[in-house]
């Protein structure tokens, strides 16, 4: 058995919709692992035809971790994520097996893979800083920052992250630029990528979207409703339960709130394709490709 620290970290990611979770259920088989989710929607306990969660059959008897953990009011933190999926990436290597990171949400992803830190709050601060913010324009806060910290200030435009970054600034004495990741892995890792030609990958996330609300997605973003889905800052955003609360308050049609989550699916998973190939690390697959599973344990013994 290798050495628990020398076990590399397999990440199975890219845009939503390749088959990430099928081909992370085959390594696992495979490879006697266990999966961390990485997609921080299916943090959350019901959002589950709307986020494609696997059923416990479709699991195949794989135990999965970090599934289910957060209530929909509850907002996903990615510092709390990086500390629980490492703890639990050490206890599947202190076991024996192989842990597999499966999910499309990039910055969870490099969270748990590489250098990354995330600086303290402090509620006053932010406090005081938004209030500077309202009384004498955001301007004034971005020029302070980007006398601070110019390549924060060249960046940043919005105003919650520039008083964020000013928070940290006071904080902890550090440039918000000074916690950017780094492509550098905290410990050995191998990143698995899908992905495919745009028009089929579109083909198949529409196909998807019309399985979710033949599958009945509209009445499961009514249940969460009721358990308090629109008090949640992240899961309210989440893509189809958005767009279906706008169902339920009479201001949109199933019909209308399909086409749109298919267009957001579709944006985002550009976004994601445009994330993961940004880093060289990646090694890439068809995800149509005759033998994937074949392909990715290849990668895998090289």
């Amino acid at each position: 058995m290798a050495p628990v620290d020398a076990l590399p970290v397999i990440a199975v990611v890219g845009p939503t919709g390749t088959g990430k979770s099928d081909l992370a259920v085959e390594l696992a088989l495979a490879l006697d692992g266990e999966i961390v989710n990485a997609d921080s929607m299916q943090f959350y306990r019901g959002m589950d035809i709307g986020t494609a969660k696997m059923t416990v059959v479709e699991r195949r008897g794989v135990p999965h971790h970090l599934l289910d953990i957060l209530d929909v009011r509850e907002e996903a933190s990615v510092s709390d994520f990086q500390a629980e999926a490492r703890a639990a990436i050490a206890d599947i290597h202190a076991r024996g097996k192989r842990a597999i990171l499966a999910g499309g949400s990039g910055l969870y992803v490099r969270a748990v893979l590489d250098v990354l830190e995330f600086p303290g709050t402090d509620p006053a601060v932010r406090a005081r800083l938004e209030a500077e913010a309202e009384r004498e324009g955001l301007g004034a806060l971005a020029r302070r920052l980007m006398a601070a910290d110019p390549a924060s200030g060249t960046r940043l435009r919005d105003a919650r992250r520039i008083i964020r970054a000013l928070e940290v600034l006071e904080v902890t004495g550090r440039p918000f630029s000074s916690y950017m990741p780094r492509r550098e892995y905290v410990r050995p890792a191998i990143q698995i990528g899908l992905d495919m030609d745009r028009p089929t990958l579109h083909a198949r996330l529409e196909a998807r979207v019309g399985r979710m609300v033949d599958g009945g997605l509209l009445a499961e973003v009514r249940a969460l409703d009721a358990a308090g889905l629109r008090q949640g800052r992240t899961a309210s955003r989440a893509l189809g339960y958005a767009q279906f609360l706008r169902v339920l308050d009479g201001e949109s049609t199933i019909e209308r709130a399909a086409e749109e989550t298919t267009v957001a699916t579709r944006q985002f998973a550009r976004r994601q394709a445009t994330w993961f190939h940004a880093d060289p690390r990646v090694h890439w697959l068809d995800a149509l490709g005759p033998d994937v599973v074949a392909s990715a344990l290849g990668i895998l013994d090289s």
